[in-house]
This record gives structure tokens, sequence and C-alpha cells, in this order.
């Protein structure tokens, strides 16, 4: 298939189950010119795969391995060595991964301005400060994050150009951590504090006084430091807000 996939620039194999590193290897080889590549929930590829993958297709911009839940620290070395210029990559529910693996891209893929690392609840703070690395970001999810802190979530408050972050369910997060993203993300369009019991007013009001006319969707449902506010209360601490959701 070589001559009618070889200017191929968008491949999306997601919920292609029966699909394995062998595969992989064989599609790849055919699409040499793909900038995207989609994977999502395939529990049979490995590193083997990925390996095919960064060999046969060298300029690869945005990659989604959600679900790849045996891929290891050893695919992201190879992304990182390979993908320098990759601009997407989710990595949503890749289990094995650890710090390691995950500092290796925050070192070497410095131009990534989206980054999903959704229900990846063993990475530390250690992976986490390095994501202040990333001045181009603009899309974060750490939903689940459970080991992430204040102090890392003040190092992620340096990408300036966050306009999405999502912290739904990282449960050691208080005003201080919100705080500093107020400060620092004053680009800041969508947030999910959804679930965080330890942030209160305090930080409703330092986002209207550093995001107020950013702030499109603020999802504080869950968060019992925060009181009801009236629709007519919410738009004026938030002028441009759409969507807020608050605890019942």
């Amino acid at each position: 298939c070589r001559n009618s996939l070889g200017n191929l620039g968008v491949l999306n194999l997601n919920g292609c189950q029966k699909i394995s590193d062998n595969g992989i290897e064989y599609i790849t080889y055919a699409c040499p010119k793909l900038k995207a590549f989609s994977i999502y929930w395939n529990v049979r590829v490995t590193d083997l795969g990925i390996k095919y993958l960064v060999k046969n297709c060298k300029h690869v911009i945005d990659l989604n391995l959600s679900g790849c839940k045996n891929i290891t620290d050893e695919s992201l070395k190879l992304i990182s060595e390979n993908y320098q210029e990759l601009e997407e990559l989710n990595l949503t529910r890749c289990i094995k991964l650890t710090d390691g693996g995950l500092q290796k891209i925050l070192l070497y893929c410095s131009l990534l301005q989206s980054l999903n690392l959704y229900a990846l609840s063993s990475l530390t703070d250690e992976a986490y400060r390095k994501i202040s690395l990333l001045n181009r970001l603009r899309f974060l999810d750490l939903c689940g994050a459970q080991n992430l802190s204040d102090d890392a979530l003040s190092c992620i408050a340096h990408c300036k150009e966050l306009a999405s972050l999502n912290l739904t369910w990282c449960v050691r997060i208080t005003d201080q951590g919100v705080i500093s993203i107020a400060k620092g993300c004053r680009s800041l369009e969508f947030l999910s504090l959804f679930g965080i019991v330890g942030v209160t007013d305090k930080s409703l009001e330092a986002l209207s006084s550093f995001c107020s006319n950013t702030i499109t969707t603020l999802d504080v449902n869950g968060c019992i430091g925060i009181k009801r506010r009236t629709h007519d209360e919410l738009l004026q601490l938030f002028p441009n807000l759409k969507c807020f959701k608050v605890h019942s």
C-alpha cells in the first residue's frame, strides 16, 4: 500500500483492538509522512510498536497513545529522542509510565502545546515540576494527579500561555496552588477544580483578580469551601463566564 498511502498525513486507529506491534510496523512503513497518529485504547501495542513508529515516521507532531497500557518509559524515551517538534501528546491511562519517562518528554519536547496526563496517579512532583519547561503549553490535563502538590503547581504556573487546566481530583491542592496559577497563567480560559475540598473563596477571588476577562468555564463542583453565588454575582467576578459548575 505504500504507493497509495505514501502521502497520508493523519492516521486514526482508535479502538482497533486487534492491531499488534506487527500491524504498526506495516502501516507506518506505508505512511512515512504521517504528522498525526492516534491509537487510543490498544492494549496489544508495546514499546516495540512505538519503535517501529519512530523509525518509519519522522514527522509526527500529534501523538495519541491514550489507554495503551503496555507501553513503558522506553516508549517515552524513543518519542523524546525522535519527536522533539511534538506539539500534542496524550498519555491518558498509560499506567506503566513513571516520572523518569515523563521527564524525558519534558526535557526534550519543548514545543508541546497540549499534554494529557489523565489518570496517571503514580507520577509525582519530581516530574510535575518540570512541566514548567513547556513555555508554549496551552492545554494540560492532570485529572487524578493525587500526588500533585501546591509546590509543583506553583512551578506549572510558569507556563504563561496555559489556557486550559484540568485539576479534577487533585486532592492535595489548596488555595496556595490555585492562587499561584491565577497569578501566573493570566490567559486561562478553562479551569476544573472538581472534587478539591482544600480550595475556598480565596481561590475564586484570586482568579477573579488576575483572570477575570479570560475565564469562560470554571468547575468547582465538590469544592465545599466555595460558597454559592447567583448568576449575576458570578458575572461580576468573571464577565465572560459561559459555564460555571458548583457543588449541590
